[in-house]
């Protein structure tokens, strides 16, 4: 593994009050010469969390001590975003599969198994299509990549770009509780958080490159259309929010129908988190899905 710097701790250094108990690192992996930031826990089969649009690997730290105890659990800020490098290109799909298989290859995983949330899980099955070999098995978290929806892409534009441009939390806490069916679950820790990461300089000066899925002429070149979700063959789990703000449930019922032998669960009252407002509901789900799909 190579390692740009790397520190051990365990909840009582850190604001994350959900991973009280489990041991952790941060620490920052070259991925193809990307330095990208990793919380890393637990041991065992490797299993990968891929957050959404101008996300961070803090989406899932209600998760993380949950597998914990029987993988080896790897949550990452995707290429361009939280505190991993912003190379001075468009981020489109291509580039996230790339930068992730960097990673692994960095980390030395040879397979993995991917959790994928909204962005994350089109980077994650645009993965399991094209080099299926790398990964063990797939979850499709109101994963994005399937429609060009204009009015829903032109929310997360505006919403995401008014939060960077303006230093005013109140944008970055109205950015986050537009993920959650009850705003209680935008914590005051992760708007602090995202707040941070969407005024670093670097942040702000790369939102276009960050942004650039929302134009439609990009969007749809990047598009998983069915005939490409059926190519994908490894065990697949669509996780869906009835009340998904950017994606309604015939989009997960279309995934499902497409890739096949996929597992659909639906979400009553969740929005486009399931793996945290629902996150006890979710954890089980994930690991007995696991426990049936163990890796090759």
């Amino acid at each position: 593994m190579t390692l740009l710097e790397e520190t051990d701790m365990t909840l009582a250094e850190t604001i994350w009050t959900e991973l009280t108990g489990t041991e952790f690192r941060i620490t920052t992996v070259d991925a193809g010469g990307v330095p990208t930031r990793s919380l890393q826990a637990g041991s065992g089969e490797p299993v990968i969390f891929l957050h959404g649009t101008s996300g961070h690997l803090e989406a899932f730290t209600r998760n993380l001590g949950a597998h914990a105890d029987r993988y080896a659990c790897h949550a990452i800020d995707m290429l361009g975003h939280g505190y991993t490098g912003k190379p001075d290109y468009p981020y489109e799909i291509p580039r996230y599969r790339d930068h992730l298989l960097a990673y692994m290859d960095a980390v030395g995983i040879e397979s993995a198994h991917i959790v994928g949330e909204s962005l994350g899980g089109w980077v994650g099955a645009r993965t399991a299509i094209d080099v299926p070999d790398r990964i063990a098995s797939l979850q499709l978290l109101c994963a994005g990549g399937t429609v060009a929806n204009p009015q829903v892409m032109e929310r997360i534009r505006t919403s995401t770009r008014e939060a960077v441009s303006r230093d005013d939390v109140e944008l970055t806490r109205a950015r986050m509780r537009l993920l959650m069916a009850d705003p209680v679950d935008a914590t005051e820790e992760l708007v602090a958080v995202r707040h941070a990461i969407y005024h670093q300089p670097d942040f702000v000066e790369n939102i276009d490159n960050l942004l650039c899925l929302q134009n439609m002429e990009v969007r749809l070149r990047n598009v998983l259309r069915p005939e490409h979700l059926a190519q994908i063959t490894v065990p697949t789990l669509v996780v869906w929010g009835r009340n998904n703000p950017f994606g309604e449930v015939p989009e997960a019922n279309a995934m499902h129908e497409a890739i096949a032998g996929s597992e659909l669960v639906l979400f009553d009252e969740c929005g486009h988190w399931p793996q945290h407002e629902q996150a006890a509901r979710y954890n089980e789900l994930s690991l007995e899905f696991l426990a049936k799909h163990p890796a090759p």
